[in-house]
């Protein structure tokens, strides 16, 4: 049955449209990692890296990831503290928990091969219904849309389609309108066209619809409008959060870092100890004491200023070298390191950009 906004559209347009966007797709496709076969793991695991993370960024973690989890048994029986590593840096860190709770599953009680119908695949813990529709037409077959923001963007400018794409129910109206568009002879190609037309061609701002293979099917196009499409109703300001953070060593060679709470925002992850924002660098110091119960001799200026967004809030962390004058036992999850043994533990981004900033002052000094 088809949605409102494909109820004018004939078989035959509806054939020249596929044909259009997947021979442009075969002649004009980047060749990327993931792409090199359609095994269910691998287009899995490309999928949730690519969730609101860009294909430039994903390439080296992906071939990473593929070195030392070749098959899907060696992903989900790794440790916790190995796969935070190896997706240290991308950000967003309940993918790859998830990721390897849903390959366990299918590893332990269903003879690791990942299910092939709809209902199968978004049982497992993770898989929304962007993946389960990546991963059903790319690597079974399966005539079932996947729709991100750059399938979102393209065929709402080719329909018209002016809801919010910031709502949820937004989203079954284009899973509504793709369904009688999606080629079912070649779902995989189909899905893919659409996501490369999205990221090479039909651009948020200025899309190149003179190039464009679909401009003749496209009504935003017709009444140049392309770019007020997708409908995206701003967001809420963010909260903006205000942090000191010490880099702090004890001797020569070690250094003391924290391991964040097992729950909530970079679970798990490791960072140096942090506090709220002081007045001035005796507050500050007195902030380390109570709460990580280390009595510190600081420089008396920050080395670097870090700014970190969020999708909800922003980290403004200023950067501090201290060293350890006394410390004494807390609750906190605290240990020290080496800069060897700190090699093997998974620091979130700003952390990683703090680290960068004191090696850097320390190779000039």
């Amino acid at each position: 049955m088809r949605s409102k906004y494909t109820m004018e559209w004939k078989n035959e347009k509806i054939v020249a449209f596929r044909s259009a966007l997947i021979d442009w797709y075969e002649e004009n496709k980047r060749i990327l990692p993931w792409r090199e076969n359609t095994d269910a793991y691998r287009i899995w695991v490309s999928e949730i890296m690519l969730q609101q993370t860009k294909v430039d960024t994903v390439m080296p973690y992906f071939e990473r990831f593929m070195s030392w989890f070749p098959t899907m048994k060696d992903f989900a029986e790794a440790p916790e503290e190995r796969i935070l590593k190896v997706w240290e840096g991308l950000g967003y860190y309940s993918r790859v928990r998830n990721l390897q709770a849903a390959m366990k599953t299918v590893v332990t009680e269903m003879g690791g091969v990942v299910p092939n119908d709809l209902e199968g695949i978004l049982a497992l813990k993770g898989v929304g219904p962007y993946t389960a529709g990546a991963v059903l037409s790319i690597a079974y077959e399966k005539p079932e849309p996947a729709v991100d923001g750059n399938v979102m963007r393209v065929i709402s400018r080719i329909l018209e389609i002016d809801d919010d794409i910031m709502k949820q129910k937004t989203r079954k109206k284009f899973e509504a309108a793709l369904y009688p568009l999606i080629d079912p002879e070649k779902p995989g190609e189909f899905n893919q066209a659409l996501m490369e037309i999205g990221a090479l061609v039909c651009t948020p701002k200025k899309p190149m619809c003179l190039v464009c293979p679909l401009q003749d099917f496209c009504e935003a196009h017709k009444v140049g409008k392309e770019e007020s499409y997708p409908v995206k109703v701003k967001k809420t300001k963010v909260k903006r959060i205000f942090l000191s953070s010490a880099i702090v060593k004890i001797g020569e060679d070690k250094y003391i870092i924290e391991q964040r709470p097992e729950t909530g925002l970079l679970a798990n992850l490791w960072q140096f100890p942090t506090v709220d924002l002081a007045e001035n660098n005796e507050a500050m110091k007195l902030a380390f004491l109570q709460k990580y119960g280390i009595e510190l001799q600081m420089e008396s200026e920050p080395i670097t200023h870090v700014k970190h967004i969020f999708s909800h809030l922003i980290w403004e962390v200023d950067v501090f070298v201290a060293q350890a004058i006394h410390t004494q036992t807390t609750e906190l999850k605290t240990k020290t390191v080496t800069k060897a043994e700190m090699e093997h533990l998974a620091f979130p981004v700003p952390y990683q950009k703090m680290w960068q900033a004191f090696l850097k002052e320390e190779t000039i000094q």
